[in-house]
């Protein structure tokens, strides 16, 4: 496994995106696990399923610097999270890649996707037709990657289920660049929020983001 690239966003805040090149017994030996963990692993099939989650916990072990046990649950929404660490996170994982988020003081959400045409079939199940509007046709796979990405990682950040990314996520109208940011809106009920989406291409990649507040 090899860091393939690692952002700042600020002192408290970093993401960060690895290549998964070992075996499954390579990354299973660096980490430490207990009980129930192991006997999850071992239920899991040989192939990515089993590269993914064991590449996104040997990533957490990096980003947070440390040899001692991590203690990483999820709750009974499937959002993970650290019991002994201070830190907020989120994971994620597409075919050679796994993605680390982590923050020191505020709620996090990434998500990173492998390019592929295929998303023009489902363009209208995550995108409102004033989304697709603004959608650049010119750039339109990219684009709407960006867009899924970024429906995505707000889905993580605030870690509740039933929240649509049709009904209850909206993008604000952005043009099409290989690097940038723009607002989205959650309104789901009681869960409402605006934020500041960051995305960028990573090789054959988009990658999207979101600190909290």
């Amino acid at each position: 496994m090899a860091l393939a690239y690692q952002r700042q966003l600020d002192g408290m805040t970093a993401f960060a995106v690895w290549k998964i090149e070992e075996e499954a017994e390579d990354l299973y030996s660096r980490l430490q696990l207990n009980q129930e963990e192991k006997a999850y692993v071992e239920s899991l099939n040989n192939g990515k399923r089993n590269l993914h989650w064991l590449s996104t916990r040997v990533l957490l072990r990096e980003m947070l610097n440390t040899s001692g046990y991590i203690d990483c649950r999820v709750d009974e929404h499937g959002k993970p999270y650290l019991v002994n660490f201070p830190h907020q996170i989120s994971l994620s994982h597409s075919f050679d890649y796994a993605a680390v988020m982590i923050s020191e003081n505020k709620p996090v959400g990434i998500d990173i996707e492998l390019v592929k045409e295929k998303i023009v079939r489902i363009e209208d199940k995550f995108l409102c037709p004033e989304e697709l509007m603004f959608i650049d046709p010119s750039h339109r796979i990219e684009h709407l990657y960006i867009c899924w990405c970024a429906k995505e990682a707000i889905y993580k950040l605030q870690g509740k289920r039933n929240v649509s990314f049709k009904d209850h996520i909206r993008l604000h109208p952005f043009s099409f660049r290989q690097e940038g940011e723009f607002s989205a809106r959650l309104d789901a009920g009681p869960l409402q929020a605006t934020f500041t989406v960051g995305y960028e291409r990573f090789e054959d990649y988009m990658i999207g983001y979101v600190p909290g507040k």
